[in-house]
């Protein structure tokens, strides 16, 4: 059964309340491709850039139970299993792969994972029977005109599909996905990445329609500009602030978001382990498995 949301904020970064939490975190890059085209988001695979979609490489799932054992003895503090890219969890069988293991050999690890959420709802079960103890989805509009505007298609049993007919079917599975996981007992956190002159004055509703579907946390993370939003602005901290305010009438909202790598490694807004602690496995020649939208 999974942790309860009270206890997650003793134990996961992304859920301590108030001061930043001193538990670290291990992201495990093991989910190399995704199914959905966010205009902002470019995946890469370096050592340098701090965002989320970048790792230094991506592992396989036998070797995420070595790199664990690694990072425990170079930071103890370590409470949290998770993987977020970087591609998408679900998009291909890896990540639930790794939790099984992972459950087998920490059990005391709380397992998280991020999903865009397109096949939440039809692997809903497996997310739950796997064992995750907290699901990040990213939620970043439940109106089709304005998800149309941020994504530029999915590709979804088969088929691609763009505009609004792509954005009703990812709004609507990332809705019922969550949910599915939440009437099951899982702690859900929502991100929204916030975007000026597009979705800036839509965070409420995103907040109330992902509490009612059972989420637990909202964390909203201002857009980096890049990809086909390279040349767009990012938002300003009264913008950032409003868009807080504005959520927080429905829904617990966090602060302290790092937008941390796919591989990061150790505490929160410390020191970052993840290159002593990859360096040395095999990386894999994965980078042709991204679509880069």
């Amino acid at each position: 059964m999974a942790i309860s949301y009270e206890e997650l904020t003793t134990k996961h970064p992304c859920f301590a309340r108030g001061a930043k939490s001193n538990n670290g975190r291990i992201h495990l890059p093991i989910s190399p491709g995704c199914n959905i085209e966010c205009n902002f988001c470019e995946r890469s695979i370096n050592a340098h850039e701090q965002r989320p979609g970048v790792a230094a490489t991506v592992i396989k799932p036998q070797e995420a139970i070595d790199v664990i054992e690694r990072a425990l003895k170079v930071c103890p503090e370590i409470h949290v299993a998770g993987i977020a890219g970087p591609g998408d969890t679900l998009a291909s069988p890896y990540a639930l792969e790794t939790f099984r293991l992972i459950k087998e050999r920490f059990p005391d690890l709380v397992k998280c994972m991020s999903t865009n959420g397109l096949l939440l709802s039809e692997k809903a079960q497996e997310v739950i029977d796997v064992g995750i103890d907290s699901l990040t989805v990213t939620v970043n509009a439940v109106d089709p005109e304005i998800e149309a505007k941020l994504n530029a298609g999915i590709y979804w049993h088969g088929k691609h599909y763009t505009g609004t007919e792509a954005a009703e079917i990812l709004i609507s599975q990332q809705i019922e996905g969550i949910k599915k996981v939440s009437d099951a007992g899982l702690t859900v956190k929502v991100n929204t990445v916030l975007v000026p002159d597009i979705n800036t004055e839509h965070i409420e509703k995103i907040a109330m329609t992902v509490a009612e579907a059972g989420a637990s946390i909202y964390n909203i993370i201002p857009l980096i500009p890049q990809h086909r939003l390279k040349d767009c602005r990012e938002p300003t901290c009264y913008e950032i602030e409003r868009a807080i305010l504005k959520a927080s009438r429905y829904i617990d909202v966090f602060r302290h978001c790092q937008r941390c790598r796919a591989d990061a490694v150790g505490i929160p807004g410390g020191a970052d382990y993840s290159q002593q602690i990859y360096i040395d496995l095999k990386r894999l020649s994965r980078e042709s498995t991204f679509s880069h939208g």
